[in-house]
């Protein structure tokens, strides 16, 4: 009997700092292994166990796990992009992670022009795909009745839970669109020379200042490039 594969594990960068957020990135994560059937596998920042609540303990945590992932999903919601989120972005990026961009907000912004709504110096990466899904939109139009095609009473909106049905509905069409996404960017071929891995391994461990003798942070990103190429990944 074949054994079966293991999932590939996606580090899930994005706000999490209140109920919205929280709740939406563990209700999202969810879908995408269900609609994955197990494929995708998403790690949580707000999942972390910290060992102390030291700002660059925190920091050194979340880019470790990032690195350690095969692929990574990033939230660009907001009239303004979370700036952790661009941090954790771009170091994906110069660690050849395939990355899956999910922008939710209707809202336009940045300034690329007709390109995408947020500032250019994001935009035109290598190894990432953006998957737009217009949130607001599939929610006005689950909300109204399919019968009379009219907005539903209020009163009749929250008693009969329109609301709280709509909400899968808008998660699982998002996280269906994430898993084509991941499907495609994780197909792609590595961007990373193959001469240069061990020396880019080498300074991502020394660039962030991460916190341990120098030995063993060697060591441990050392453990991590392995695994890579072994996962079709670099």
């Amino acid at each position: 009997m074949k054994a079966k594969a293991k999932s590939k594990t996606v580090y899930f960068a994005g706000e999490l700092f209140d109920i919205k957020h929280l709740v939406g990135n563990a209700w999202l994560a969810e879908a995408v292994y269900e609609q994955s059937h197990g494929r995708y596998l998403c790690r949580l920042a707000q999942d972390l166990e910290h060992k102390n609540l030291h700002p660059q303990s925190i920091r050194d945590q979340d880019l470790r796990s990032l690195l350690a992932c095969d692929a990574a999903l990033f939230n660009f919601d907001g009239a303004e992009l979370d700036s952790g989120t661009v941090v954790e972005f771009i170091f994906a990026k110069f660690a050849d992670i395939p990355a899956v961009i999910l922008r939710s907000d209707a809202r336009a912004g940045g300034d690329s022009g007709r390109g995408n709504p947020w500032n250019l110096m994001l935009s035109h990466y290598p190894r990432t795909v953006t998957v737009f899904a217009s949130s607001l939109l599939h929610y006005r139009t689950l909300r109204k009745d399919r019968r009379g095609k009219r907005p539903i009473d209020e009163v009749m909106h929250l008693a009969g839970q329109h609301a709280s049905t709509a909400a899968p509905v808008i998660c699982d069409r998002a996280a269906a669109a994430v898993v084509k996404a991941l499907d495609r960017v994780t197909a792609q071929d590595p961007v990373m020379p193959k001469h240069l891995r061990e020396e880019i391994y080498q300074w991502l461990a020394l660039m962030p200042a991460l916190k341990g003798k120098p030995k063993a942070l060697r060591k441990e990103f050392e453990k991590i490039l392995e695994r890579k190429p072994e996962r079709d990944l670099l």
